[in-house]
């Protein structure tokens, strides 16, 4: 019967992520046009992903442990304490740690829900099945990489197969501790308190795992004694978690209806974010604009929100000046720290996209254009119109490259003055270089953001994200930016190459934004 129960939770999580990748895919403009609606009854599709699903879920089950017993190896190394003994002391305690953390019996999702309160499955027998094959996937999963990475770092072989036994019994300790604290006290929400105190216990457990660079650990045979000491409780622990009798109550604590299925509470959701976001408005009734038509409309909405908007890159631009400020005196003061200094302004410039793509609010500032504007205003057809949308469009593009430019202004002036008092160089153009880069950068992030936001406009009226596109171009950003961060390049050819690809984007990206936003952008369903 468990076991019954355990195949239909099983397929019912990979029909939920298989409609969930479909709806992806839907959402992705030009893509969403080849795509019909059947697609979801496609049965050679959903057992392709099923199958691809499997075949992931069985792989991830080692490569998950074996990334995370990589890096404790190549910790190891670099420790005072005797390899094996390092090994074996951070695992004691970072185990610790994930007991604290992944609580997979208290995980709520969707699949959960769909199975004990839509389909009526028996709540003890899916959570019971589900957090054993959980046990059963981390002992597995732990058994070649510990042998590995253990051995490696000259920890023997007893060791090494504590490391799964150990893992499992610290998670079945705390599950049933949670189990408990379920039952023993009315319990609506997890308390700040408890998270504080969390997040301490694992601060300090983090700090003990890292003992073996101070040379003290507590070395292979205490991570023997404390696996067979941990066997006894985990044992009680387990007919603890068998024998309990609450898990529907349990589950409506953790899987609440309104959370799951009712679009009331993504409603509340949204207007709690509203609400936050107005708090940050300036109510003052006197402000206005001399200007006309959507330009006064703009420029009111800008001066309302201007604490929102604003006051994050001036604390940005004071940071920077600052900083700059101070590396301009350390500079004039330790002349023997020119030529790295030079050498990084000469060689790093990469480094900075990253930083332009950090410190750049054109994300933040879209969010509450749409939430304090856009999700009301787009219900009324004449803001749909190509006209009212492309005007309002420039005129909000220059406000956001202008606050954007604050920061980037300071930087762009104060990169080039760093690279004069620690020597300069024989290529004047490189001054230029970097002024024009920093500043390229920075009006390439607004406008991205910008045109992002108007061609893939990814809220709906609860201010949900329902654009898998939105998403997918976010974390290509993203990723670009950070691969240059180890990349070296002179500065003359970086910047040159960087400013001619963001004028060149820039052009593109705007042509694209006056042709389709009038058609992209709208509320999501």
């Amino acid at each position: 019967m468990m076991i019954d129960s355990f195949l239909i939770s099983f397929r019912l999580k990979n029909t939920y992520r298989t409609n969930s990748f479909i709806y992806s895919l839907k959402s992705l403009p030009f893509i969403r046009k080849l795509l019909p609606a059947s697609l979801y009854a496609n049965t050679v599709l959903k057992t392709l992903i099923n199958i691809l699903s499997a075949v992931t879920g069985f792989l991830t089950m080692f490569i998950g442990k074996a990334v995370y017993l990589l890096i404790v190896w190549l910790l190891v190394q670099i420790m005072k304490a005797p390899g094996g003994d390092s090994f074996a002391n951070m695992l004691i305690f970072l185990t610790l740690i994930g007991g604290i953390i992944n609580t997979q019996l208290f995980d709520p999702s969707k699949d959960k829900f769909y199975a004990m309160f839509i389909m009526r499955m028996d709540s003890r027998e899916y959570i019971l099945t589900n957090f054993m094959y959980f046990l059963l996937r981390t002992f597995i999963g732990f058994i070649p990489s510990a042998l590995i990475f253990g051995s490696l770092s000259g920890a023997c072989a007893a060791t090494c197969l504590c490391i799964p036994v150990y893992a499992v019994s610290i998670k079945l300790c705390f599950a049933a501790v949670g189990l408990r604290d379920y039952t023993s006290k009315v319990k609506k929400e997890t308390s700040k308190k408890e998270i504080l105190i969390k997040c301490i216990s694992s601060l300090v457990l983090l700090a003990l795992s890292a003992s073996g660079f101070t040379g003290y650990v507590l070395g292979e045979k205490i991570l023997w004694i404390i696996s067979a000491a941990v066997l006894i409780p985990a044992a009680i622990a387990l007919r603890y978690i068998i024998c309990f009798k609450f898990y529907r109550n349990v589950s409506r604590k953790l899987l609440r209806h309104e959370q799951y299925a009712d679009v009331s509470y993504t409603k509340t959701m949204a207007e709690a974010q509203q609400i936050s976001m107005q708090k940050k408005i300036i109510q003052d009734t006197s402000l206005t604009s001399s200007k006309s038509g959507y330009k006064y409309f703009n420029e009111l909405f800008m001066k309302r929100h201007a604490r929102l908007l604003t006051k994050s890159a001036k604390r940005i631009t004071a940071a920077a000046a600052v900083l700059l400020a101070a590396s301009a005196a350390a500079v004039m003061l330790m002349p023997a720290t020119h030529p790295q200094i030079r050498s990084v302004l000469m060689n790093y410039l990469p480094y900075f996209l990253f930083l332009m793509y950090l410190i750049n609010r054109g994300k933040v500032i879209t969010q509450a254009m749409f939430m304090n504007c856009d999700h009301s205003m787009l219900t009324y057809r004449f803001y749909r119109k190509p006209e009212a949308l492309l005007k309002l469009f420039a005129h909000r593009l220059r406000y956001v490259v202008l606050i954007n430019l604050m920061p980037a202004a300071v930087i762009a002036t104060g990169l080039p003055l760093l690279l004069y008092l620690t020597g300069g160089t024989d290529e004047p153009l490189n001054y230029l270089v970097l002024f024009i880069s920093i500043i390229a950068m920075s009006v390439f992030f607004s406008v991205h953001n910008m045109v992002m936001y108007y061609l893939l406009q990814p809220y709906n009226v609860n201010m949900e994200s329902r654009n898998a596109a939105y998403g997918v171009v976010n974390w290509v950003t993203y990723m670009v930016c950070y691969v240059f961060v180890q990349t070296k390049m002179p500065t003359l050819i970086f910047g040159a190459a960087v400013s001619a690809f963001c004028i060149i984007y820039i052009a593109v990206a705007l042509i694209l934004a006056y042709r389709l936003a009038p058609k992209t952008f709208r509320l999501r369903n």
